[in-house]
């Protein structure tokens, strides 16, 4: 496993010469280590940033390097990923699922699912109105607009806390925005909502992605599939 601290290094180092590089290409082989369920070593992105022409042969070596160890923690799992444990959500049949999202209301909005990882900044899923959860996104919310239902202390009394509601399934209203962000304690690269409106939709609707789904406060379980 290779901790942040090497990659924030490489990155003040290229930072030091930006006539000389670029920091996006390490950014890109950066969120696909981080994405333990691709099982991609940088070393396939090696060609993609032999296109950036500010970088000197000497800093692909230095990539190149990382890429290899990096690979390693990918295999045995990468920094998200964690031990799976007993289904814990609980919920519907997959049969009874199916027939709700069929049978949903729809609109101008979103259907979305809080999903609260300690420490973490992004919001929880978003899917169209009748599309199943295996084809929703992972967002951080813009809340200049709108703040987040959960927008409370950290550290407030049980039930007026940030993530209190986890799992709650709303109807979720605004638009994307187009831009990626980086949610470092994470390490993703997320796309950004700008928040307009919610409301309640579902406080236990159970299962996110499947029976089997594990929700542990502490790790990413929970990932589309």
């Amino acid at each position: 496993m290779i901790p942040d601290s090497v990659f924030i290094w490489v990155s003040f180092f290229l930072a030091q010469r930006p006539s000389e590089a670029s920091l996006e290409p390490l950014l890109r082989c950066h969120s696909i280590w981080l994405n333990a369920d691709d099982q991609v070593s940088c070393l396939d992105l090696l060609p993609y940033l032999a296109e950036d022409s500010r970088m000197p042969a000497y800093l692909f070596l230095i990539i190149a390097t990382l890429s290899t160890l990096i690979f390693g923690a990918c295999s045995s799992g990468g920094l998200n990923s964690s031990s799976y444990g007993p289904a814990n959500m609980g919920g519907p049949s997959i049969a009874e699922r199916k027939a709700q999202i069929a049978n949903e209301p729809t609109g101008n909005f979103y259907y979305g699912r809080r999903y609260y990882v300690e420490k973490t900044r992004f919001w929880g899923y978003l899917r169209k109105p009748r599309q199943s959860a295996s084809n929703s996104q992972l967002v951080i919310f813009n809340e200049s607009k709108k703040r987040n239902p959960d927008r409370l202390p950290e550290t407030g009394p049980v039930g007026q806390r940030y993530g209190y509601d986890q799992n709650y399934e709303y109807r979720i209203r605004g638009y994307y925005t187009g831009k990626k962000v980086y949610e470092v304690n994470s390490n993703q690269i997320l796309p950004e909502f700008m928040l307009t409106g919610y409301e309640l939709a579902n406080k236990k609707p159970g299962w996110l992605f499947g029976p089997k789904d594990h929700y542990n406060p502490e790790s990413i379980t929970l990932r589309p599939r």
